[in-house]
């Protein structure tokens, strides 16, 4: 017996009951991303999972035809030019990092599968949702009919092998399951898991590219919407139109520019000048400056921002120091002081619209309480203060901004926090590869909605655990979550392990950032995702 439409209704209720409300949000966050985050290659998983007796079924339509209907008539052609503050850390799917990278790569790269704007499942390089053997144990795709790499090959079921054999290799979340890899004819792939697994099927939105194609990291083919054109160290990637995309007419532009900026004084700079057309804007005075020339869009960041706290670093060894500064830092104060009071207080890793397996109760975990912050330094053996560096990425303002209230706020506790800024290379490399540095401000995200992208990087052994938590409690309670196939168990065995984050004060939660997006008049078609990425190929000319 076949299980497609079933795996279906498994995987995007998933996601849609997560998406029950939408939320303002900031739009440079993610993976650790700037005002965003970097996420764990090893976290970056799917969607969740609910009954799927109670689940709609996910839709088979294209990405194109199941996102909200464009204005009547959008106009082809043209170009657009977006700002970004961070340079790609790799073109190579496989080997990025970065949310902002792992945004533009979006428009470039496609998987079997992908998300659309409400957060399903939706079929691209594959023609269908697979069918699955009634163990959940074999997964067989077809291959789309006619489609082509950006380089003019068509795709076969040996691409999809030789792909998802590079991302396992790459160890991208997930794949590890993968018992065997068939190309059973040109367009049909069999997939064979040495488990079931929940969360698979999101997995495969990972990148489809050519077989023995060695050129990815510097020119990068896929099957997505527009098609890389050049990279410019610290000036610009180039994208343009892919002229035979799958989808019915879509790209409308011809040609779009990712400029990259030293920061976010630049970026206004060009807003004011009106040199660029889609930027995301944080500080809402800014808005107010550019209205006459932008319309101001609000999406998720669907990050969280945090202060990490790396306990290689002796005082944050001891959890009673950490959770001396949970109650010392104020998030409701930086919510009002740095984002105009637009940010959700978060208490977890999990973005609060992943409603199905996010704990609201941990919000206020660690309200405001000085005393009690005093006293746990002071049994820790820190009664007469502590002193540390926060280093922040100096192209992220908001970041910068939260750093500098919470020296402040920690100065009620008798704890000196000096603030050290470095360029995002430098951070990527010191701070979140190298885990040289004491404390950090910085929003992290994960790949797709799935609680293994949020949780999984707090794993001892997890590569993004850049904080060096390790706790063998967490990484068998996990291990049973991940394992548990009963809906209603698995997501109170993961919120579980959530409260243990919190109990143990792993790092200090304080908002999903709210931010605003600005595109130029005469440019429309911005549709939010549930992700931290943006859909060029479906912004347009009025």
């Amino acid at each position: 017996m076949k299980h497609s439409k079933l795996l279906a209704r498994i995987t995007s209720v998933a996601l849609a009951t997560a998406l029950l409300t939408g939320l303002s949000a900031c739009g440079n966050a993610a993976s650790p991303v700037g005002a965003s985050g970097t996420a764990d290659k090893a976290a970056s998983s799917a969607t969740a999972s609910v009954d799927a007796s109670t689940a709609p079924a996910a839709s088979t339509e294209s990405a194109a035809a199941s996102t909200s209907a464009t204005p009547a008539g959008p106009k082809a052609g043209g170009e657009i030019t977006v700002a970004v503050t961070t340079e790609p850390d790799h073109l190579d799917p496989f080997l990025a990092t970065g949310a902002d990278t792992r945004s533009i790569l979006f428009n470039l790269f496609e998987g079997l599968v992908k998300p659309d704007k409400d957060g399903n499942l939706v079929p691209a390089v594959a023609a269908a949702l697979p069918d699955v053997s009634a163990d959940f144990l074999v997964y067989t795709f077809k291959v789309r009919d006619g489609i082509l790499f950006h380089n003019g090959a068509p795709v076969t079921a040996a691409d999809v092998v030789y792909s998802l054999e590079t991302a396992k290799t790459a160890k991208i979340a997930g794949l590890d399951n993968i018992k065997a890899l068939t190309a059973v004819d040109g367009a049909t792939v069999k997939i064979e898991l040495t488990k079931p697994d929940n969360d698979f099927l999101p997995y495969l939105t990972v990148a489809v590219v050519p077989k023995d194609y060695t050129a990815q990291n510097t020119k990068p083919v896929g099957t997505g919407p527009f098609a890389f054109e050049s990279f410019t160290p610290q000036q610009s990637v180039v994208l343009v139109r892919n002229t035979a995309y799958w989808q019915k007419d879509l790209p409308y532009l011809d040609k779009l520019t990712f400029k990259i900026e030293a920061d976010t004084n630049a970026v206004l700079l060009d807003l004011q000048a009106g040199t660029i057309d889609f930027a995301g804007v944080a500080d809402e005075s800014v808005a107010g400056q550019i209205a006459a020339n932008y319309d101001i869009v609000q999406s998720n960041s669907n990050a969280v921002q945090q202060v990490n706290l790396n306990e290689s670093f002796k005082p944050f060894a001891d959890v009673r120091v950490r959770q001396a500064l949970s109650y010392a830092i104020d998030p409701d104060e930086i919510i009002q002081t740095v984002n105009f009071g637009k940010g959700t207080r978060v208490g977890t890793p999990i973005i609060p619209l992943f409603r199905t397996y996010y704990d609201d109760t941990l919000a206020t975990a660690y309200a405001k309480n000085i005393d009690k912050a005093k006293q746990l330094l002071a049994d820790a053996g820190y009664a007469t203060g502590l002193k540390f560096t926060i280093t922040a990425p100096s192209n992220y303002k908001v970041h910068v901004d939260t750093a500098q209230v919470i020296v402040n706020q920690l100065a009620a506790i008798g704890v000196t926090a000096e603030i050290k800024l470095v360029d995002w290379p430098t951070w990527i490399e010191k701070v979140y590869l190298g885990r040289e540095y004491e404390a950090t401000i910085i929003s992290v995200d994960g790949a797709n909605l799935s609680p293994k992208s949020y949780l999984g990087r707090y794993v001892s052994s997890a590569s993004g655990n850049f904080f060096n938590y390790n706790n063998k409690a967490f990484d068998d309670l996990y291990a049973r979550a991940d394992a548990e196939t009963d809906t209603a168990k698995r997501v109170a065995l993961f919120k579980e392990a959530q409260q243990l984050i919190s109990t143990d004060a792993v790092n200090v939660f304080i908002q999903d950032i709210a931010s605003q997006n600005a595109l130029k008049k005469g440019f429309a078609g911005y549709t939010p995702y549930p992700l931290f990425v943006t859909d060029f190929s479906l912004i347009h000319q009025q």
